[in-house]
């Protein structure tokens, strides 16, 4: 199966707390999106304000036709992966077209490593830390946090090319994840540690898995907590 990864940027400033859930701060609005077929085509998506120059945020139909390239790309039988899309990517996007739908749709079918590794692990890893625990010499151009202060002091390259490069990224990962049939990762006590992952599920095979063991956690994050958004689209059922 032919590989797709995808991510997005937000404009959104604000400044997250330690241990602050981000969903304090949303609804997001999307500043920059990529695509990069692994081997293949890499885009950037944004839209132009009335210079030509790069908007601070997606228009609506700019969103949309994200969406339908995502959409046709699945139905091409392209694996569409991103990082923690299920919880983030695609559902800002979807709030970016005005249509929750398609990107719930979309979303069921996507896969989403970072959901999978959640969901045998407990806990949520950086898509960095992985790379780095992968043996991936490719690096993060910049803070994810730093993106929309970027995109709006004017570096849109800069921007864009972190935004692209994430995408790479997820690419080079999933091929490792399903050479190696695991997950290595750098921990916060910089060590390496594994998960086996012997084969990637799309996000509908791992909602239907079994509930992580988080019995060890003091404040442990709910699992519908990533899809919960989807149970609300009236027009998809998992």
């Amino acid at each position: 199966m032919k590989l797709l990864s995808f991510d997005i940027e937000i404009s959104d400033v604000f400044e997250l707390g330690k241990h602050e859930d981000i969903e304090k701060y949303a609804p997001f609005h999307i500043s920059v999106a990529a695509t990069a077929i692994h081997d293949g085509e890499e885009r950037v998506w944004y839209s132009k304000d009335e210079k030509g120059h790069p908007a601070i945020d997606l228009t609506q139909q700019r969103a949309h036709e994200l969406l339908e390239y995502l959409n046709k790309m699945q139905q091409m039988e392209f694996m569409v992966c991103a990082w923690n899309s299920l919880n983030f990517d695609l559902k800002w996007i979807g709030h970016q077209a005005n249509d929750i739908a398609l990107a719930a749709r979309i979303a069921l079918k996507s896969f989403d490593p970072m959901f999978q590794f959640f969901n045998q692990a407990g806990f949520p890893v950086a898509l960095g830390k992985v790379a780095e625990g992968m043996g991936i010499p490719q690096k993060k151009l910049m803070d994810g946090a730093d993106a929309p202060r970027q995109w709006r002091a004017g570096k849109h390259q800069e921007v864009m090319d972190y935004c692209l490069g994430d995408c790479q990224m997820t690419n080079l990962i999933v091929c490792a994840i399903q050479k190696t049939r695991q997950v290595r990762w750098v921990t916060g006590r910089g060590s390496i540690s594994s998960k086996p992952m012997p084969r990637l599920k799309s996000v509908e095979e791992v909602i239907q898995d079994p509930e992580p063991d988080q019995s060890w956690m003091d404040t442990p994050m709910p699992k519908s907590n990533f899809y919960k958004w989807i149970e609300e689209v009236e027009e998809v059922k998992i």
